[in-house]
């Protein structure tokens, strides 16, 4: 018998669902969160050794070094997905094998200031965009190929903002778990 670890583990703030009705309040605050969320990152990991980020936070997770270099990863596919959107009429986005990425070398093992430095960079230009898309920009769409789902920017914009949440949350569990704080 296989016993699932707790919910709270692997999404410590719930599964992203999507308003049925986005309103523009809803968008500037997620906007919001993808423009601060790597200082937000950076102050909870900086003072972190090697021993906490190359620690799981969660059984058979990935380490916070990892998770750190998977939102980087993350985050400049969703930017490209963001400007195929904008650019092409529904594009199907190419999707990645974010588990097998996690495994490459430069995300075990790599230092972190290199992920910390480009979500910083990344995130201003991202949240630069973001702030000056129209509402028929919002309202542009791209397929995921694994579901043919249509999503809208606006939708993709508040499932970006839960994605650093979601990560950023299991950091800090880990912190209050390991009492690192």
């Amino acid at each position: 018998m296989t016993i699932k670890e707790p919910k709270s583990l692997q999404y410590p703030i719930g599964v992203y669902e999507s308003p049925s009705i986005i309103a523009e309040e809803d968008v500037k605050k997620w906007i919001k969160t993808i423009e601060f969320f790597p200082e937000k990152l950076e102050s909870l990991v900086e003072d972190f050794d090697d021993g906490q980020l190359d620690t799981q936070y969660r059984p058979e997770g990935w380490t916070v070094r990892q998770l750190i270099h998977h939102l980087a990863d993350s985050h400049m596919n969703s930017y490209i997905r963001f400007k195929w959107a904008l650019t092409e009429d529904k594009p199907i986005i190419k999707a990645y094998y974010e588990d097998r990425w996690a495994d490459l070398g430069d995300s075990l093992d790599g230092d972190i200031e290199m992920s910390l430095y480009l979500l910083e960079g990344l995130h201003k230009r991202w949240a630069y965009l973001l702030k000056h898309l129209s509402e028929d920009q919002l309202q542009r769409k791209l397929i995921h190929p694994e579901n043919n789902k249509e999503t809208t920017l606006k939708e993709l914009i508040g499932v970006y903002a839960w994605h650093c949440e979601h990560h950023y949350a299991h950091i800090e569990e880990l912190t209050i778990r390991e009492d690192w704080v």
